[in-house]
């Protein structure tokens, strides 16, 4: 029986083995280009967590089928989680919604040093199938009529998986692209911006194929995006190689202004110490005021663009509350061409803005973000009054290019003051901003929207006072994107903590992935026809999703 054990446990040790971080150290010869193509094929599918609220409206009738069966008053939140017997209100579906950002923080929080030690592979394995089998999970939750199963499927077990999956190419690809930090860093950000212009489009037709008589189609779509996305993530993952310790890209040196520019580190900080670090907070809050106005901005896009300009989006001399339903139809869909827009700067920033701060440097750009932010954010109730909407779209659309290049940006800034040997690590940690963020903003807009109706103030004057409080944000965030300074030298490792947290990371100077002959699995060049599948693999889908948005913002025009 032993011999059996032992036998079964070697064979599990060397399939499992390739999932090690020693495995996947890429040799001589390997194209550094084929990793962006793996943390893109990652991020397209939980990007989809922007997009779920595309099943609220189906949820909140799948019972009723046509229409809703409202819950009695006796029917509160915690009796939804296992009721049957009526349909969810969106209200308690949108909680979904604020898990995933929560989680994500948490959970990139937590298990970032773990990712610096197991590797990007494992990572990425591990986030697949928390996304994926939180998605299937949910499904038998809508099959069951069963809320409290959604919230463990996609909420929590797909929450952790979302936040394992954005942090695990970040370190990665800083140490692939040193010379264009900020640009690697992009690339793998702008899909998960993009993964909602993929998957909301998909999961409608997808509805709309199962739907029949008696069902909204909901959990058949869940299970078979589930499984499309665990192929597309097991595929990023399997394609994740990390670089040799000190490689650097041929005919390559770090400039004299990385010696000399004392923002852009040499050294390196221990993930462990950084909650004690100033910049750490700094840059901590430079995120969180930045993406509190940004998501606010998202919340209230579409009411807003109805709200202040009403009848004239179609042509019609009359205020919002003066229009008849139909009327009311007309705008939503100009106001859902609108918000489809705002998608497509969202995305296009992500790679604008990280690659620009190659140039500009991370902290010029963050500064750029707050002051040309707070100039828009304060036109926004003169443009409106003026009822020039060409104005007021343009401010949208700058707005949400600078919301997801903070996003984009932020590795690279974390990098430069803290070293790349823990940057994932300690983006995860930074991420806890996101989460703060992702309550704080909706909460500030939502309650000032209201306490603005409350006062008797029209509908298209509701929102001025809001424009104002962000625009207190974003100085907030300019004062601390100013105070960031150099590290104290204090905060770096030194050459034998370095040494054995490199140990710990299981880190070699020559690759250790090896044919029975001993030559480098990559001692050959990668086959450019290979590097051309594998960016047809992201870039056909994420046209197809640029493709369906262009339809809808074309309602716009």
């Amino acid at each position: 029986m032993s011999i059996v054990l032992d036998g079964a446990s070697t064979f599990l040790k060397g399939r499992l083995g390739v999932l090690d971080k020693e495995h996947i150290v890429a040799g001589p010869g390997f194209n550094r280009w084929l990793v962006p193509p793996a943390a893109l094929a990652i991020h397209l599918c939980i990007g989809m967590a922007y997009g779920f609220s595309v099943f609220w409206l189906p949820l909140s009738r799948a019972l009723g089928i046509k229409e809703s069966i409202k819950c009695g008053p006796e029917v509160g939140f915690f009796q939804e989680l296992f009721t049957t017997s009526c349909d969810w209100k969106i209200s308690t579906l949108g909680w979904m919604f604020t898990l995933f950002f929560v989680l994500l923080g948490s959970s990139a929080s937590i298990w970032g040093g773990w990712l610096e030690r197991v590797g990007p592979r494992k990572v990425g394995v591990v986030s697949a199938l928390c996304w994926s089998g939180g998605m299937l999970f949910s499904a038998l939750g809508v099959y069951f009529h069963q809320f409290w199963m959604m919230i463990v499927g996609s909420g929590v077990i797909g929450g952790v998986g979302l936040g394992l999956g954005y942090i695990s190419p970040v370190s990665t690809l800083i140490k692939w692209f040193p010379d264009h930090r900020g640009m690697a860093a992009g690339m793998a950000i702008m899909g998960f911006g993009g993964g909602a212009m993929i998957g909301s489009p998909l999961a409608a037709d997808l509805m709309k194929y199962f739907a029949s008589a008696t069902d909204v189609g909901v959990a058949q779509t869940l299970a078979v995006m589930s499984l499309v996305y665990f192929v597309f993530m097991m595929a990023g993952a399997f394609g994740y190689r990390i670089p040799e310790t000190g490689w650097k890209p041929k005919g390559w040196t770090p400039k004299p202004a990385q010696v000399n520019n004392a923002m852009i580190t040499p050294h390196h900080v221990h993930v462990s110490k950084v909650w004690g670090i100033p910049q750490f907070w700094l840059i901590w809050m430079v995120l969180c005021m930045n993406v509190s106005a940004g998501i606010g901005v998202i919340g209230m896009a579409s009411p807003m663009l109805q709200e202040v300009f009403g009848g004239s989006l179609i042509g019609v001399a009359k205020k919002f509350g003066e229009l008849d339903k139909a009327q009311l139809a007309a705008i939503a869909g100009v106001a859902a061409g609108f918000t489809a827009l705002l998608s497509l700067f969202n995305i296009g920033g992500r790679f604008f803005w990280a690659t620009i701060s190659d140039k500009l440097g991370r902290k010029l750009t963050y500064a750029v973000f707050f002051i040309l932010g707070g100039i828009l954010y304060f036109s926004i109730p003169g443009s409106a009054a003026a009822g020039s909407k060409v104005l007021f779209v343009a401010a949208f659309c700058v707005i949400l290019s600078m919301y997801g290049g903070a996003f984009a940006t932020v590795p690279a800034y974390l990098a430069d003051i803290f070293g790349t040997q823990m940057v994932g690590a300690i983006h995860g940690r930074l991420l806890t901003a996101w989460a703060t963020a992702g309550i704080v903003g909706p909460v500030v807009v939502n309650y000032m929207r209201e306490y603005q109706l409350g006062l008797g103030l029209p509908r298209e004057q509701v929102y001025n006072q809001t424009m104002y409080i962000l625009v207190g944000m974003l100085v907030v965030g300019l004062i601390c994107n100013l105070l960031v300074r150099p590290l104290n030298p204090k905060w770096f490792m030194t050459p034998d903590e370095l040494a054995i947290e490199k140990r710990l990371a299981h880190e070699k100077v020559k690759a250790s992935e090896v044919h029975g002959d001993g030559t480098h699995v990559h001692d050959k060049p990668s086959n450019p026809a290979f590097l051309v599948l594998a960016w047809a693999a992201v870039g056909i889908p994420l046209a197809w999703g640029v493709y369906r948005t262009s339809l809808t913002v074309a309602k716009f025009f």
